[in-house]
């Protein structure tokens, strides 16, 4: 390495530019730098280091760099042009700075900056900009780092006189950054860490060793544990032993209590079975001494159910009755209203138009009497003619509903309350579920009911219902009986009994002759000709007319509803004659709005007259203000052609200024991109070329992978390979290489992309300023929009001469129509007040003729709606009164068939089935009770024929408690004989599986603990506390120690030559006391007296010149370590002065052989002798503006 030029800008002390030239400074081998203290001399030193590495020895930072001198446009720069393994080079560095903004105020901050350039061909060509790209150049071309680099080629003379002086420690850590001794550092601690690896495997195999032995020794109970594993192997054999003789005896014992378990099981259960039987036998004794306790009261509540169930066939008939009864009483209810409207409308009927009430005479006992025609309201009579004309129940029809609950008819149409408790307290007291309950629930429930409801029928309709005839009635009658008759017969069968006509039904009692006499006193007290139906509560029903009640009943209601008709069609008639009254009426209002149609055409004719001619005086000014308007429109169409010319231009100049802008932000992002992709690609090509250098160093390693046994190596030709390489951890592998190399050119091809993406904008920023030019593109904006804007309006204003020529011409065409709708409108006026005129007369002859035609009515209309609402009362009076006569009819129909139902049922009267029934409910809980107590008696009788309960009984009583007590005694020792078993056979598993890990723990750790006394060997031996380690020397120590001896003997040579032969640098290994590191000793060897000395023992001159035969030593071994760089440019700093003539101008001779073979040496040095001992000279100067440099050659001496 030769330097041959320096420049300097506004770096360290310097304010401004300095150029040393070393090819004329180094042109007598041997030149001094010399200055005042501060002037600057080092940072001469520091800018060669700098412009090298991008860094300066020392502490300071590399953004410290520029000078506080330097003006404020000046940029800190550093040039250095050297010659490199026989290429000259240009290096250029710019450290990060701040610099003035070159648009507005303040500062920014530009990039750090480095060029590398080449000189081929007379002319200099760029390598790369990249800092990375050029640091990894200039390192592997000098060879060394930038440390290393300023201990050999800046020999700092202080500090290697305190490395002469310093302990083994300290030249240890400056030898270890000279010659990179961190590999062998690293081995020390991978050695290290492999034996604690080692050591914690062992460990763990040994815990989990005495693990199995604590688990063995809890396996097989106490007693003496292993001392070693020899000892653990064997007990666990005698453990193994023992546990299978302990599990053959408890095998044994668990047969034999097998066999007393089993026998003891056996008579357990057949004294459990015996015992079970025994107590059937005598649960069905008691059973049946119960049921016959019962016999009596269920029979009874058999009786019952049967009345009840044939008491259903009737159930239907009673139902059509009491709604035939409820259809009459609503017949006459809407007959009474209909006659107390007719009276509220005044209308008067003929007297003697109806027929009169007949009365006929009381019938004798078991005949029914026909009723007379019943005189209604509409006859004119009061309630009392119906009940005076036989009609049978009318007046209890009428009173029927305000009788109070439970009291009984005199009549004696209701059921005896002796007779209906008969029945309840029969079934209450056969037992039938829920009975009494179902009582108290229907006697609390029923005072809320009407009398329709509590008889269970379906009310009647409150209108007018149609008649239906009695065959339909009959039929649902017969079907009902038929469903009912079926579950008769079931309750029949259940019973045992058949129905007789004396007492009812068979299997239940007869009544007793005073229950008889009671019945037939209050059928006696009843009227003749009454089939009394009982209503619910005790309410009293009402008697229903017989069948030869129809005929007298339809007669008088015909005469009654003919003579309504006939009033009906006077009224018609009446009606009809007010027809064309109506007419006239209809007349008068249309008279009266085509009148008021007329005044409201006048108005609006005279306010079309006034509108007209309020527009018509308007007309002149409205023209005037059209034909401006046309004028000024034409105006700016001429304005609007001149404009567009001047807009285009300015529209094309704001475009072109927009894209200027946008292509010069937009270049400037390319650019970045531009260097970011540089930097990328540098970063790519790096990593490609740290990984190529990494598998060229274990190129080994992957070859020896490819080696087979018996194949001949590529490399040396031998088919046998007793060491090959083995891979490093993260060995670097042909496809790594490969994939760094294709990532490299990707990172190239995006570099080319970008820089190519660059150009196409620079040339389009050119042409876009050329269209453009200097204006901003805001001020041509505001132009571009202040000409719209102009344009805009006159193209509005020159817009409206079209419309503006339009309104013109609809306006005359206005004036025109207004003209006209004036005299239309005048005209109009005229002919409607004639017309008007004549309308009045015909609305006043009109009036006249309508008030005779309403007869005291507000209008004519009202008059018919009168007429009209009377012929319809009359009409529904005569449907009334049909009606009536039809629910008659009903009612004595419904009383026949009811009588008819009661006999065949096998009952005296209706009063009697009535009081048979009872509610759903009770009915079906008293036939469930009945069927569940015949199932009951079977089984009963059944289990009582069975021959294994009466053998049971007759043998002696079972002791079940005492088998059962020898069975838990059995099954307690086979539970203690089966634990026992299982505890042995677990004990002999468990020692089986515990002996078999233990055996292999014991040969899996045989390798480890061959492996760990390996390691923990080296492992000592390399960290030097091994005993075999007799120099007490660590690995990196010995390396150290070998370079040590080297720089030494190198040294040694130099400063025998500087002392005229009397001191000689010797390596010593001798060992140091305590824990002193051994192996980096020096001596100085004194051959006047041929005895070794401490280098502490030299004097200061003798100090500096043996400092410096030990940097010069120093940098031989160095330079040949890092691949034997020649270095023909060295810098030597002070000392100088503590030397007297003659060993001065020794050390001078020695410096002045260094000159051998072109080689250049610059001393730093304050020493005014040297400044006439060496005649070429670089001076450096400070000023109060900054430091300056002046070169003196040996030729200006």
């Amino acid at each position: 390495m030769r330097l041959h030029r320096l420049e300097l800008t506004a770096f360290g002390p310097f304010a401004g530019t300095q150029r040393v030239d070393f090819d004329e400074l180094s042109s007598a081998g041997l030149f001094l730098l010399h200055g005042p203290t501060g002037a600057g001399k080092t940072s001469v030193l520091d800018a060669v280091c700098y412009a090298l590495y991008g860094q300066v020895p020392g502490a300071r930072p590399a953004t410290r760099l520029r000078s506080d001198h330097a003006a404020a446009g000046t940029a800190t720069e550093v040039v250095l042009e050297l010659t490199l393994g026989g290429r000259r080079l240009e290096i250029t560095r710019r450290p990060e700075q701040l610099r003035a903004k070159k648009r507005g105020t303040g500062t920014t901050l530009d990039k750090a900056v480095t060029l590398l350039r080449e000189h081929k061909g007379g002319q200099w060509e760029g390598i790369s900009k990249s800092h990375q790209e050029i640091g990894e150049e200039i390192k592997q071309l000098v060879g060394m780092s930038c440390e290393q680099f300023c201990q050999v080629v800046l020999l700092p003379q202080g500090e290697f006189a305190t490395f002469l002086r310093a302990s083994a420690t300290e030249r240890a850590a400056l030898l270890g950054k000279l010659f990179d001794t961190r590999r062998f550092r690293g081995v020390e601690r991978w050695l290290r860490d492999r034996k604690q690896e080692a050591s914690q495997r062992l460990g763990q195999g040994d815990a989990d060793l005495r693990d199995l032995a604590a688990r063995l020794r809890q396996a097989a109970g106490p007693g003496p544990g292993p001392e070693a594993e020899a000892d653990l192997l064997e007990w666990a054999a005698v453990l193994r032993c023992d546990a299978r003789e302990a599990r053959t005896v408890a095998r044994s014992a668990l047969h034999h209590a097998e066999t007393a378990h089993r026998a003891a099981a056996d008579s357990f259960d057949a004294a459990r079975d015996l015992h079970a039987l025994q107590t059937r036998h005598a649960d069905l004794c008691r059973r049946a001494d119960a049921l016959a306790a019962e016999d009596a009261a269920r029979t009874a509540a058999r009786t019952a159910l049967t009345r009840a169930l044939r008491a259903t066939t009737v159930e239907p008939a009673l139902a059509h009755r009491d709604k035939a009864a409820t259809q009459h009483r609503d017949a006459l209810t809407t007959e009474r209203r209909i006659a107390a409207e007719l009276t509220a409308s005044g209308e008067q009927l003929p007297e003697g138009a109806l027929p009169q009430a007949r009365t006929g005479t009381r019938p004798a006992r078991g005949e029914t009497t026909a009723p007379r025609a019943e005189p209604g309201p509409l006859t004119g009579g009061t309630d009392a003619a119906p009940a005076a004309s036989g009609l049978p129940g009318y007046e209890s029809g009428l009173r029927g509903e305000a009788r109070e609950p439970g009291r009984a008819d005199a009549a004696g149409g209701v059921e005896s309350p002796a007779r209906a408790s008969r029945t309840d307290a029969t079934l209450a007291a056969s037992g039938l579920p829920g009975y009494e309950a179902g009582l108290r629930d229907e006697a609390s429930g029923s005072a809320g009911l009407s009398q329709p409801e509590r008889a269970g029928s379906v009310p009647g309709a409150s209108g007018l219902p149609a008649a239906r005839g009695a065959g339909g009635e009959a039929e649902r009658l017969a079907v009902s009986g038929a469903s009912r008759q079926e579950r008769l017969g079931r309750a029949e069968a259940a019973g045992g009994a058949e129905p007789s006509a004396a007492s009812g039904v068979r299997g239940m009692p007869a009544p007793s002759a005073g229950a008889r006499q009671q019945d037939e006193a209050a059928d006696v007290t009843a009227p003749r000709g009454r089939n009394v139906v009982p209503g619910q509560g005790g309410a009293v029903g009402r008697a229903e007319p017989s069948a030869g009640s129809g005929a007298a009943g339809g007669g008088w209601a015909a005469a009654v509803s003919d003579v309504l008709a006939r009033r009906v069609g006077e009224l018609r008639e009446e009606l009809g004659g007010l027809a064309q009254a109506g007419e006239a009426e209809a007349r008068v209002r249309e008279v009266e709005a085509r009148r008021g149609q007329l005044e409201r055409e006048e108005r609006a004719a005279e306010g079309i007259v006034r509108e007209a001619e309020a527009w018509l005086g308007e007309w002149p000014r409205q023209r005037a203000a059209l034909q401006t308007r046309l004028d000024a429109g034409a105006d700016a169409a001429a304005r609007a052609g001149g404009l567009s010319a001047r807009l285009e231009t300015a529209r094309r100049q704001r475009d072109a200024a927009a894209e200027r802008d946008r292509l010069r932000a937009e270049l400037t992002r390319t650019e970045d991109a531009v260097r970011h992709a540089r930097d990328a690609a540098a970063d790519a090509r790096d990593t490609w070329q740290d990984l190529r250098e990494a598998r060229i160093d274990g190129i080994a390693a992957e070859l020896a992978g490819e080696l087979a046994a018996g194949e001949p190596c590529r490399v040396c030709g031998s088919a046998e390979h007793p060491a090959p390489a083995r891979p490093a951890p993260q060995q670097v592998t042909r496809a790594d290489e490969e994939a760094a190399e294709a990532a490299y050119q990707r990172a190239a091809a995006a570099h080319d992309t970008a820089r190519t993406e660059a150009a196409r904008l620079g040339a389009a920023l050119e042409a876009a300023a050329a269209t453009a030019g200097a204006e901003p593109a805001a001020g041509l904006a505001t132009a571009c929009a202040v000409l719209e804007a102009e344009h805009a309006q006159a193209t509005r204003e020159a817009a409206g001469v079209p419309e503006a020529k339009q309104a013109l011409a609809r306006a005359e065409e206005e004036r025109d129509s207004r003209t006209e709708q004036r005299n239309a409108a005048l005209n109009q006026a005229a002919a409607h007040a004639s017309r008007r005129e004549e309308l009045d007369d015909q609305h006043e002859q009109l009036s006249a003729e309508l008030e005779r035609a309403r007869a005291g009515h507000p209008s004519v209309a009202a008059r018919r709606a009168r007429l009209s609402d009377r012929i319809a009362l009359l009409e529904r009076a005569v449907h009334a009164v049909r009606a009536r006569g039809e629910s008659a009819d009903r009612l004595a129909e419904a009383e026949r068939a009811l009588a008819d139902a009661a006999a065949r049922a096998g009952f005296g009267s209706p009063a009697e089935a009535k009081a048979a029934l009872l509610p759903a409910e009770r009915l079906w809980r008293a036939e469930r009770q009945v069927e569940a107590w015949s199932k009951e008696e079977a089984a009963l009788e059944a289990d009582l024929a069975a021959p294994e309960p009466a053998a049971a009984a007759a043998l002696p009583p079972a002791d079940p408690a005492a088998a059962q007590a020898a069975l838990a005694a059995a099954t307690a020792r086979l539970r203690a004989a089966s634990a026992a078993e299982s505890a042995a056979t677990a004990r002999c598993r468990d020692l089986d599986r515990l002996s078999a890990d233990a055996t292999a723990r014991v040969r899996q750790l045989a390798p480890a603990r061959a492996e760990f006394a390996m390691i923990a060997r080296l492992s000592d031996l390399a960290s030097a506390t091994s005993a075999e380690n007799r120099f007490r020397m660590e690995l990196e120590t010995y390396v150290l120690a070998a370079r040590l001896e080297q720089v030494a003997a190198a040294a040694g040579v130099r400063l025998q030559r500087m002392s005229a032969g009397r001191y000689t640098l010797v390596h010593s290994d001798a060992r140091g006391s305590g824990r002193t590191k051994s192996g980096l000793g020096l001596m100085v060897v004194d051959a006047w007296t041929g005895t070794e000395r401490d280098t502490a023992t030299l004097s200061g001159g003798e100090t500096f010149f043996a400092s410096l035969a030990l940097a010069l030593g120093l940098a031989d071994v160095v330079t040949d370590e890092s691949g034997g760089t020649r270095l023909d440019t060295l810098f030597i700093d002070e000392g100088f002065g503590s030397l007297d003539d003659q060993t001065l101008d020794e050390v001078l001779d020695v410096l002045d052989g260094l000159r051998e073979r072109d080689r250049a040496v610059g001393i730093v040095s304050h020493v005014a002798d040297l400044r006439h001992r060496i005649p070429a000279q670089l001076r450096v100067l400070k000023g109060r503006d900054g430091s300056t440099v002046r070169m003196r050659t040996a030729a200006h001496s």
